[in-house]
Order: structure tokens, then sequence, then C-alpha cells
């Protein structure tokens, strides 16, 4: 024989009634933490919660975070001021401006190699140029020095394009 117990009313007529979360606590230590640390965003403020004992969701953590409007600025870029553009000197004679450049190839077997050219630039005479598999800068600053004694330095300097070549060695 099967027992029956009355306990009220069926489960299914039942409802859940919400209990809201008081997250002033968390709120408050956030802000603080916050306000301490600009720079850090809601997964390391979730985490510092974490180890004081404040254990949230992260999800929640994310919405009481956006809804105080901690979110970190995009930081502006600085803008390099205004420069008045002045037209390059044009050589007039040999000898006067070199301009120097890396060119990069591949042989037949994939091996690669680069060639550094130095040119005068109004007569299109080449004073040399080195051909290797590795130019490093201290040889490109000698290899500029020989050819200094050879044909003398030249006048004028040529202008800065590019990045690959950076003779701190010359210096």
């Amino acid at each position: 024989m099967k027992r029956k117990r009355f306990v009220g009313p069926a489960r299914s007529v039942q409802q859940y009634r919400p209990v809201p979360k008081d997250g002033a606590a968390v709120v408050k230590r956030m802000k603080a933490l916050a306000s301490e640390n600009r720079r850090y965003g809601y997964p390391r403020l979730h985490a510092m919660l974490r180890r004081e004992g404040l254990v949230v969701n992260h999800k929640r953590t994310y919405r009481l975070y956006t809804d105080q409007g901690l979110q970190v600025r995009t930081r502006k870029r600085r803008r390099l001021p205004r420069r008045d553009r002045v037209a390059p000197q044009v050589p007039e004679r040999p000898m006067q401006r070199w301009s120097m450049d890396f060119v990069g190839d591949q042989l037949a077997d994939c091996r690669r190699f680069r060639v550094l050219n130095i040119v005068d630039d109004p007569s299109r005479f080449c004073p040399g140029q080195i051909v290797d598999v590795s130019i490093p800068g201290a040889r490109v600053a000698r290899f500029l020095d020989d050819l200094a004694l050879r044909f003398g330095l030249p006048e004028m300097k040529p202008p800065r394009v590019g990045r690959s070549l950076n003779l701190r060695q010359s210096a």
C-alpha cells in the first residue's frame, strides 16, 4: 500500500520568485579597484574580485562594469606636428649626391641574396655595390668609408626613405 502525503500545491503550479541580488558591495569594490588601476579591463578586475573572495559570475561582472561606465578608454594617437614641405635639392654635377638602396632576389635553388646599390644621382654612375646573403651594418659602414677614400664624399645627403639602412656603426 502506497502512502500519499499532501505537502501543498503541485510542483507544476509553483513559480520561481527571483531574489534580486544586491551588487552594491561588488560595484563599490570594483570602482575602488578601477580607480587605483585605470588601465585594467573587466577580466582583470574580475580576477582581482575573485582573489578577494567576492565570487561573481564573469558575465555579471561585465554587466556591472559597463553599467558603471568603467570601460578603459582608447587612447588618442599623438599626431606629429605638421612640417612645411621642402622640395629636395636637385644635384647639378656628378658626385654631388649618392643614393643607396637594397634589392633582394632568390636563386634557382631557393637561396636568397641581397644587393646594396650605391648610385650617383645626376650621372647614374655606380661607385660600388655589395652582393651577399647577409649585409650587416658594420660592413656597409666600412664599404662607404672605402668609397669615400676612393671617390671623396658627396656634398649632399640623400633624402631618408625606408628603414632597411640604419648605419649606427658609421656614426
